[in-house]
Formats: structure tokens, C-alpha cells, sequence
């Protein structure tokens, strides 16, 4: 009885694997190999949380450790069938799943090794516990995700035993915004392993061209694969539906043998990491930088103040995001068009920059006279060019940018009917295309106008929200006279506000004419005399401009 307990005392985890090794030679893994070995196989069963079968294969992976191991070694040592050792294979594939064994799928066969953590913690009779993958940072969890996929490239580790740790690595982490985010799809388990492979090619090979090449790694079922790529191929996959893939593009045509993640599974998926290929500023080439606008006070009368009020609040970013989304779930258009029309100098385009400059979105500024190539043909060709060209500014841009059509008479005046000169159908197809964009616009679309009465009905019917700018009244005209000279006397602005019917655009130039005058004759005062001076030579040159004909 005390040489029992002495042998008790003295079993450790390496003692165990001898003896079970020692007796399962040559023996088929028979009855009386299993009554023999109980004590052993037990004490490994309850130390490291194994089933009777596992025990066994572990004890000879460990025999083994420091070779390279074939499963038709164990048929040697066992004497048994290749057939009887396959039967064990689930317990195998669960040693792996556990990383207790490492295995090699090439070509030349299934090799396995056991990594050297898992040795160590035999020798120090040990359980072996896998390192705690959780509370880590996003860059953290993408580092560890890129050894599992090498792993899997390097055939050591099947598609189930990979697709097993990713899982548990993402369960353990789910504290993380991408984890969230990704769970959020509630996609099926081989899609959403699928956008763990993009998110992986994408942050950890900066990856923006991936190819069935990249991918097909990844899988060692070929039916599976062939299924997978079929749906990639005939755009049928629910990662290209919810826009979270898309095709690349060769000179202007699709190309279905390559894709890249979107720029709105970008911005979702990954908040949390420094990616240097998602900086802005790489993107916004050609467009005007909201923090470059200068914040400038407008005053407008209490109808128009309320409905750029209300249209500010609409491009807040959390509302204009909330707003789109519920849009979309009505079936109705997300895209936002927008009509600023009234008088010149009454503040259209100003009031265009400071939104920018308020809710944080670049502008995107069309000039017409750029659009409008003398070569028949080119203009269309242009007009395209500037949509596709915002789409793509949209994908790229965090914050969706506006696209700004000023002083916007030349495009969106009444259609020619019955046009027969190449030059009026030009400007007919030119606004085909500009109205079928609208339809189809997902974005921001603002356009100037002075002349609304020309405007086509097609056009006004397209513009969601229509803002008319007039003239500022006798206290909008006092308080823009006191922003541009606020060294002005209240009742020399008094003065100058009823006898001037100006527009804001006017008391600006007006403003400006005065401070070169004042730098010119070195007088800093303000004279009332010199001011009526300039007015009424503004007054003046409005009038002659709109002179015809003779007298």
C-alpha cells in the first residue's frame, strides 16, 4: 500500500507518457493495453482536460517530438492498421484545434511537430495553457490574426483548426470596434471569414488588389473554394451586396478577377488602427479643405437664416449618416441636391463655403467653363468624368465632401427642343446626364444660380431643397456694414444702409475699394463723404452694366 502511494507521488506528466508508450507497443490499442495503462492515461486525462483516445495520441506526438511525425508512424509502433489510427484522426484534429500539435498539409502529406511551449510544460508537469489572447488593441489582435493566416499558409494548421482559433480569437476580443462591427453583420460563419480575410490582406499586406490568388490559400476543401469564387465571380456574394468588397477597375471596366475592400468598410471596420494608406489627406487632391475656409459671419433675413439653420443641422455629420440610412431603409434616394438661387451678392456661394466649414466637409468645386470643350463629344465625356471623379472622392472621404456646381445658369437652363446644331444638342446631353446623375446621387450636390427663372422643371423637380437669397433687408444691410467697417459711427451705417440698396456681395466691394483707398492716402479714419463716394461709383458701374442699345 505505501509503495503505491510512493509510486503516486512520484508520477508526473513525462512518467506517464513513457508507460503509456512503453505499453502501447505493438499492442492494437487493444483492451488490455487500456486496462494496463489506466493510471497513466488518467493522470494525463485530468491534467491537461484530455479524453482517454487523445491522452494516448498525445503521449506518442510527445514520444516524437523532436522528429517530424507521420500518423503511419503510430501504425508502426501500435502494429495496427493505418484504417484503426484514421479512426483516432477527430481526436488529432482536436489536439490541434487546442495547439497542442502543429500540422503540415503539403504535397509530400500531413507531417505534424509539437511546438516547444507545449514540451516545456510536460517537463515541468504542467498543464498547458495557450497564451490569453484577450483585452488585446485592435493592432494587437491583427498581429495575431496574421499568424494564424501564416500558419494556414504554411499548412500548419487546416481550414477548420484556423477558422477554430480566429473565432476564439475574435469571442475573446469583443471589447474591440471591428469585432463589434464585424459580428454586427450576423453574416454566416464562412462569410464572415471571408471579411476576416480581406480585413486581414487589407491592414496587414496594405493590400488593395487581392486576387483569387490571395485568397484561395485560405481553404483546403477545393468545393468550397470553387463555391466561394463562383459567387465572387458572378457578383452574387453578400459582401459585394452590403459593400463591404468591390471590384477593381482597369481603365474605366470592372475587373472581376480583382477586388478591394470599400472605402465605407474602411472607415467602419477599422477606426482603431493607424493605417497610413487611409490618411486623408492622400485623397483630398482637388478639393477645397473645409479648415482652410475662413469662418465668416452671413446675414441673412429671418425665412432664409432658418432654412440654412435647418440645412446646417441636416449635414451634421450624425444626423446627415442617420438621415441617409433611414432614407435607404424607405426605398427612397439618399442623395442630397440642393439650390441655392437669388440675386448676385447675396450670399449663395459664401453660405456654400461656411457649411463646408461648419459641419466638416470639403467642396468639391465644378467649373463650367472647363466642362464645356469646344470638341463635340468631350463635354459629355466630362460631365461623366466629374461624377465618377466625386464617387470617388465620396468612398475615399470619411466625411462625404460636397460637389459644387456655382453659378450653375449654363447647365441647368431650359432643355433646346427639337435641337438640330451639334452645339444645342451638346448642351441637351450635358443636361441628360446631369439629371441622371441626380437620380442616382449618393453625396451632396449644392448648385448657384442667378437666373431660376430659366431654369429647366427637370431640374427644379430634382433639387430636394430650393433656398431663394434676397436682398438683405435694412438691419441685415446695418449689421453687414458694421462686420466690414466696424469703426463706422451707428448712424453713418444707418445712413448708408437706407440710402443703398446694396446686396452683401456690393458692401463687400465696397468695403474693400475703401480700406486699398485708405491704405493709398494713409488715413485710417472713417469718412462717410469718401464711403457715399465709392457707393455711389458701385451704384453707379451696376447700372452702365446692364445698359443696352442706345439712347
Amino acid at each position: 500500500m505505501e509503495s503505491e502511494k510512493k509510486t503516486t507521488k512520484k508520477i508526473d506528466m513525462l512518467t506517464a507518457v513513457e508507460k503509456i508508450v512503453d505499453l502501447s507497443k505493438g499492442s492494437q490499442l487493444n483492451t488490455e493495453f487500456y486496462r494496463k495503462a489506466a493510471r497513466p492515461i488518467k493522470y494525463l486525462m485530468d491534467k491537461m482536460e484530455l479524453t482517454k483516445e487523445q491522452a494516448v495520441m498525445m503521449s506518442l506526438f510527445i514520444d516524437k517530438s523532436n522528429d517530424t511525425i507521420r500518423i503511419s508512424d503510430f501504425s508502426e509502433h501500435l502494429q495496427c492498421s493505418t484504417t484503426r489510427v484514421i479512426r483516432l484522426m477527430k481526436d488529432v484534429d482536436e489536439l490541434e484545434c487546442r495547439g497542442l500539435v502543429n500540422c503540415s498539409r503539403t504535397r509530400g502529406g500531413i507531417t505534424y511537430h509539437v511546438p516547444m511551449e507545449v514540451v516545456n510544460a510536460f517537463k515541468n508537469d504542467e498543464k498547458f495553457v495557450p497564451q490569453d489572447c484577450s483585452g488585446l488593441t485592435c493592432a494587437e489582435l491583427f498581429g495575431l490574426i496574421d499568424d494564424i493566416m501564416e500558419m494556414r499558409d504554411d499548412n500548419e494548421l487546416s481550414t477548420d483548426a484556423a477558422e477554430r482559433k480566429l473565432r476564439d480569437l475574435l469571442d475573446s476580443n469583443q471589447h474591440l470596434i471591428f469585432v463589434q462591427k464585424l459580428k454586427g453583420f450576423n453574416l454566416y460563419e464562412k462569410d464572415e471569414m471571408l471579411l476576416l480575410l480581406f480585413s486581414h490582406l487589407f491592414v496587414n499586406n496594405n493590400d488593395d488588389n487581392i486576387g483569387y490568388h490571395d485568397l484561395n490559400f485560405f481553404y483546403d476543401q477545393r468545393y468550397e473554394w470553387n463555391y466561394i469564387r463562383s459567387r465572387l465571380v458572378n457578383n452574387t456574394h453578400v459582401l459585394l451586396d452590403i459593400k463591404m468588397i468591390e471590384y477593381n477597375n482597369d481603365d474605366g471596366f470592372v475587373n472581376r478577377e480583382s477586388f478591394r475592400m470599400t472605402w465605407k468598410a474602411k472607415q467602419m471596420l477599422f477606426p482603431e488602427l493607424n493605417l497610413a494608406s487611409m490618411k486623408q489627406d492622400v485623397n483630398r487632391k482637388g478639393l477645397i479643405k473645409h479648415e482652410d475656409i475662413v469662418e465668416k459671419q452671413l446675414f441673412y433675413d429671418k425665412g432664409v437664416a432658418a432654412q440654412v439653420a435647418d440645412l446646417g443641422q441636416l449635414l451634421e455629420e450624425e444626423h446627415y449618416r442617420e438621415i441617409c440610412e433611414r432614407l435607404k431603409g424607405k426605398g427612397y434616394r439618399s442623395g442630397f441636391t440642393c439650390l441655392f438661387y437669388g440675386a448676385p451678392g447675396t450670399g449663395k456661394t459664401e453660405t456654400v463655403l461656411q457649411l463646408a466649414r461648419q459641419t466638416g466637409r470639403d467642396i468639391m468645386q465644378v467649373n463650367i467653363s472647363e466642362i464645356k470643350s469646344m470638341w463635340v463629344g468631350e463635354s459629355e465625356k466630362n460631365i461623366k468624368a466629374v461624377f465618377d471623379q466625386y464617387r470617388e472622392k465620396v468612398a475615399q472621404q470619411s466625411i462625404t465632401p460636397i460637389l459644387l456646381f456655382n453659378e450653375a445658369d449654363a447647365i441647368i437652363g431650359k432643355r433646346q427642343e427639337g435641337a438640330e446644331r451639334a452645339v444645342e444638342k451638346m448642351e441637351n446631353s450635358i443636361q441628360n446626364i446631369i439629371l441622371q446623375e441626380m437620380e442616382t446621387l449618393e453625396g451632396i450636390l449644392i448648385a448657384t444660380t442667378n437666373l431660376a427663372q430659366n431654369m429647366d422643371k427637370a431640374f427644379e423637380r430634382r433639387f430636394l431643397y430650393k433656398i431663394k437669397f434676397n436682398k438683405p433687408t435694412l438691419v441685415a444691410r446695418m449689421q453687414i456694414w458694421h462686420s466690414m467697417l466696424p469703426e463706422l459711427q451707428e448712424s453713418d451705417i444707418r445712413a448708408l444702409a437706407e440710402k443703398y440698396d446694396f446686396s452683401g456681395g456690393q458692401i463687400e466691394n465696397i468695403a474693400r475699394h475703401y480700406a486699398i483707398d485708405s491704405i493709398l492716402h494713409s488715413d485710417s479714419a472713417a469718412s462717410l463723404e469718401k464711403l457715399m463716394e465709392h457707393c455711389d461709383s458701385e451704384r453707379l458701374e451696376q447700372k452702365e452694366s446692364h445698359k443696352i442699345g442706345f439712347k
